[in-house]
């Protein structure tokens, strides 16, 4: 995250989103380009997959559970009730009306039986892996002879195919059709869906290349799942499309597609305004710079291309050190689902759609993959902690698309959406958490996210298992407890979570001092054996948080932080509106579990500062004071509807 400040005074951490004045200076002088790309190697390191971590917390595992029995189930019941499996149908009736729903309903199923496909991974079920045959089955049928399959074209608008590029998400269709078959053939181990992918794949690379045709995809997508496929099969003509259709971009085809004059052709909400090498900034719509990052890290790091990783971490650093909302999302306009200028992150009009934070969080695992950096690991935790979680309600079964840091008591989830990218893109995030939390190399195991449960890896040729043992994000102490046949030496990399000062380590009982730390990590290096045991320790008082003065929406105003979580005021918890509340800077707070709230929470607690009310005016000075409470933000609306702020005005003190 950005740049982290510590306040010595009164114990009392502040984390600012912004470099330190030195640092900020020293990237204003630095040449383009200068940066992460040019200074650290690249490790490479592979992510544990999911179905080699065992969860079992009081956190995400509610929540894994919650997302099979209703989530699931939900998602696939609205995608019959809205029509999207009928269009499947009618494809293979070789009908040509009836299509209903917006061009891409096809790619809302794909996520669902991606979601399924990993649920069926970790919890096999009988009912739903034959459910997801009969569904494959409709794919097939609807799949063409020649490999195309998008069923509004073979519906609504035959002989059009690959006609508009830009607007109409064949690509972006096809590349979540690649990643649900690559998800369920490494779930069940069939081939059925893959084949379908193959196919597809096929077709798509008979049309689209070098001394082909020319052409890339108006929402990005297919990319990351071009790499996928080419790790599940071993065929490199997937990559080399993937690097295609990453490396071409920005030529300025969609003013061609679109008879567009060049000196009127603003390609910049489809990331198509210059060459993919010379972005400077985050820009256009959310949810396709972060897909299109994604890819393009997938095609770097197998590449090596310097311009390549030179633009990553450039617009990495725009993004989380200008763009990022405190909750782990980023696009704050409606108007394009995306960006506007830097520093433009309004709390009440915030849009931080749901699919924009798990896309960032999909980029920034590939980036803490590629480097091994904690810094990247510290923005997906943050995401999947806050932005991402709240996107679906504690019960599974209502969802939000856009996720506000403000509410007037007007903002609620819905059941579904016409556009219902959100939910089973939620699903399947939640379905492969575990995928998330380690990563390995030859030399070792890098812990990412702290969730209690139990990990699998082969390090240096043996395979191993640690389990873990902590109540993280509610308590900081992680114990881990290697296990392996034969005393093994390997490293350990345990991150340091950039919100975290005074993080200790010890190794069976003993503290290590002044211990090793490597890119966010410590770093232990011994002879493992079964019996060991680590103790980690990552201090979590409640934190203030402060923007950065050039955040106009946030300026003079305080949030609250404990471990990854962000939290939330709602009104059904306090004795006064909370438009007259503020946080004094002498004001104590205190975090206290509640199991009895919302599935179980730590709250914070404290005396907040109250404005006369019926004073439009009042001399400066001590605020009456009341009590307050405030609850993770990921967990709001999901009682009695009413107002919501995240942050609150700075008072000057209470009586």
């Amino acid at each position: 995250m950005g740049g982290r400040m510590r306040d010595k005074e009164g114990g009392m951490n502040h984390f600012i989103l912004r470099r330190t004045a030195l640092l900020s200076g020293w990237l204003a002088l630095a040449a383009p380009g200068t940066g992460l790309a040019q200074t650290e190697s690249l490790l490479k390191l592979k992510p544990v997959p999911f179905t080699q971590v065992e969860i079992r917390d009081s956190f995400w595992q509610p929540r894994q559970e919650t997302n099979r029995i209703a989530s699931i189930p939900v998602n696939l019941a609205m995608l019959e009730k809205s029509g999207n499996i009928r269009n499947f149908e009618l494809a293979a009736e070789g009908a040509t009306n009836g299509f209903v729903g917006p061009f891409f309903m096809d790619s809302d199923l794909y996520k669902a039986i991606e979601s399924a496909s990993y649920s069926l991974a970790t919890h096999p079920d009988p009912a739903l892996a034959t459910r997801l045959d009969g569904l494959i089955g409709k794919i097939a049928a609807a799949q063409q002879p020649d490999g195309y399959l998008d069923t509004y074209f073979t519906v609504k608008e035959p002989g059009r195919r690959w006609t508009n590029l830009r607007d109409c998400h064949e690509l972006y269709c096809a590349g979540h059709l690649i990643e649900a078959a690559v998800a369920h053939y490494q779930a069940t181990g069939k081939r059925d869906f893959l084949n379908i992918a193959i196919k597809l794949a096929n077709h798509i690379d008979s049309v689209f290349g070098p001394e082909k045709r020319m052409g890339y995809p108006g929402h990005p997508e297919i990319e990351l799942a071009l790499v996928k496929l080419w790790k599940a099969t071993d065929d490199r003509r997937y990559f080399n499309l993937a690097q295609f259709f990453i490396e071409n971009r920005g030529r300025k085809y969609f003013a061609v597609e679109h008879h567009e004059s060049l000196d009127h052709y603003d390609g910049t909400y489809w990331l198509d305004d210059v060459p993919i090498v010379e972005h400077q900034k985050i820009k256009g719509h959310a949810v396709r710079a972060a897909y299109l990052l994604s890819g393009a890290t997938d095609v770097a790091g197998e590449t090596g291309n310097p311009a390549l990783l030179a633009m990553i971490d450039r617009v990495w650093r725009n993004t989380v050190e200008r763009n990022l909302y405190i909750t782990g999302g980023i696009g704050p306009s409606a108007r394009n689902e995306g960006f506007t200028v830097d520093y433009d992150l309004p709390n009440l009009t915030a849009y931080q759609e749901t699919c924009a934070s798990v896309a960032l969080a999909q980029w920034n695992q590939r980036l803490a993959a590629l480097y091994g950096d904690a810094r990247f690991a510290d923005v997906f935790e943050r995401a999947l902690y806050n932005g991402s979680l709240a996107g679906v309600s504690l019960n599974g079964t209502h969802f939000f698309y856009v996720n506000p840091l403000s509410s007037e008591g007007k903002h609620h989830r819905s059941g579904w959406f016409q556009c219902a990218c959100c939910p089973p893109n939620e699903s399947r995030t939640l379905s492969s958490l575990g995928g998330y939390a380690y990563a390995s190399s030859e030399a070792g195991l890098w812990v990412n996210l702290y969730i209690q449960g139990s990990v699998t890896a082969t390090v240096q040729n043996q395979e191993m298992r640690v389990k873990v043992t902590t109540e993280y994000p509610w308590d900081g102490k992680v114990v881990l407890e290697p296990e392996m046949k034969q005393p093994t030496p390997w490293e350990l990399h345990l991150r340091v979570p950039g919100w975290c000062a005074g993080a200790t380590v010890s190794v069976n009982k003993k503290k290590i001092k002044n211990a090793r730390m490597e890119r966010g990590y410590f770093v232990i290096d011994r002879t493992w054996r079964t019996g060991d045991i680590v103790e980690l320790n990552l201090p979590m008082p409640v934190q203030r948080i402060l923007a950065d003065p050039r955040v106009q929406a946030d300026r003079g105003l305080v949030a609250l932080q404990r471990g990854p979580l962000v939290y939330c005021l709602e009104q059904c918890d306090q004795n006064e509106p909370l438009g007259r509340l503020c946080l004094p800077q002498a004001a104590q707070l205190k975090a206290s579990r509640r199991e009895d709230l919302l599935g179980g929470v730590v709250v914070v607690q404290g005396l907040a500062g109250a404005a006369p009310e019926g004073k439009l005016y009042q001399a400066a000075g001590p605020e009456r004071s009341v009590e307050f409470m405030a609850v993770p933000y990921y967990a709001w609306d999901n009682r009695q509807p009413g107002p919501m702020e995240v942050w609150l005005p700075v008072g000057d003190g209470m009586r």
